[in-house]
């Protein structure tokens, strides 16, 4: 019996622009995944934070769960598109009966994640060490 073929583009794709929802996990997993589940919870989690505790101060911090899901993401992103293609269809394409052929878009997909979480990450700790020891005094 044939199982779907797991394209692995897609997925770094999934995980590079909808991984803080944990979209790729579903599309790996499917709706078994807690991990999917665990960055998927982390939206209304943060808006949840965001409705109950609307403080100037607070507001940087009530979304540090989807900014952790974000940059969680990010690195998941760079695992998935730097597998080489033999072992990914190892774990993920057992018995579709192709193989995977990765081109040239999934370096692209992982040099666009590389720069997007250096950003992020950046940001984020610019963005707490300004809260914490200026007191937002910067912004």
């Amino acid at each position: 019996m044939t199982t779907s073929h797991k394209n692995k583009t897609c997925a770094t794709f999934l995980a590079t622009a909808f991984g803080s929802i944990g979209l790729h996990r579903f599309y790996l997993a499917g709706l078994r995944d807690k991990w999917g589940w665990l960055h998927l919870i982390s939206l209304p989690l943060s808006l949840l934070a965001y409705m109950a505790w609307r403080q100037d101060q607070l507001v940087p911090f009530l979304f540090a769960p989807l900014v952790i899901s974000g940059l969680v993401a990010c690195i998941e992103s760079l695992v998935i598109g730097l597998t080489p293609d033999d072992k990914w269809d190892a774990t993920y394409n057992p018995d579709s009966g192709k193989q995977s052929d990765s081109s040239w878009f999934v370096v692209l997909l992982v040099v666009l994640t590389l720069g997007i979480g250096a950003i992020a990450l950046i940001g984020a700790i610019a963005r707490t060490f300004d809260l914490l020891l200026t007191g937002g005094a910067y912004g």
